[in-house]
């Protein structure tokens, strides 16, 4: 199982569309046991598209995810959340500016934990 970490923009995106305590949990299981659940989406530097039901909906009247795993040393990064009904795919400028935050995503994390993990190795 992977850790799954919200973003700020998931969060926001995720209250707006009223998703429930359950909808959230049920989204979380699904991509820390496969990480790499979901469409690949084309010209997003990695970042995948996943289908979800909504209460009582099924998967038609549900909600798509955007994520992005950057491999088994990261957690996966929830990005975005919308109403299966509001739009199908994202913009050409909305996959260019996922692909410029990607780029460093990843790497900024690993290089916050190996700085933290020495942090924690001075305090003796």
């Amino acid at each position: 199982m992977h850790a799954v970490i919200w973003t700020p923009t998931f969060l926001a995106q995720a209250k707006r569309l009223g998703l429930s305590q359950e909808e959230m949990d049920a989204i979380v299981n699904t991509l820390s046991e496969d990480p790499r659940a979901g469409d690949s989406m084309v010209g997003t530097g990695g970042t995948r598209k996943l289908r979800h039901a909504g209460r009582g909906r099924g998967k038609r009247g549900g909600y798509r995810t955007i994520h992005y795993f950057g491999g088994d040393d990261v957690p996966v990064f929830l990005l975005s959340v919308y109403g299966k009904g509001t739009k199908a795919n994202l913009s050409k400028a909305e996959r260019n500016e996922l692909t410029t935050v990607l780029l460093d995503l990843a790497d900024a994390y690993r290089a916050n934990i190996k700085e933290t993990a020495a942090r924690l190795g001075r305090r003796k």
